[in-house]
């Protein structure tokens, strides 16, 4: 019997979340010493990107739904934020780092049309 899927699991938005969670504990783990607090904070905003939509996804008025896509939405920036400064300080591989952004770029344009449904 297969393994049941929430709804929210076909969203294309919380799969492409869920392959840059990937790419973001790939980025903490290869941090150098001494850059803990950097992948701790790129960690939890990671995580919340997803928590957010899944929580967003099962709430039953749009206000409500809106709301948390839109806080899954601002947590994807502050990942991208996080890679800059990882970027700047020459602790984040190049190729990482544009993964990273691409996934994101692709994340926060689909929150945004799905912030805007009401």
């Amino acid at each position: 019997m297969p393994t049941p899927r929430l709804a929210h699991e076909d969203l294309d938005v919380y799969q492409v979340a869920i392959e840059f969670l990937a790419i973001a504990m790939q980025i903490r783990a290869a941090l150098p010493r001494g850059h803990a607090d950097m992948g701790s904070q790129l960690h939890r905003a990671a995580l919340s990107i997803n928590l957010n939509i899944a929580e967003g996804y099962g709430k039953r008025s749009s206000g409500d739904r809106s709301r948390f896509y839109d806080i899954a939405r601002g947590s994807a920036h502050e990942c991208g934020a996080v890679l800059d400064a990882g970027r700047t300080l020459g602790v984040v591989a190049e190729a990482q780092y544009e993964s990273g952004k691409t996934a994101l770029h692709r994340i926060v344009c689909m929150l945004v049309k799905m912030c805007d449904r009401r």
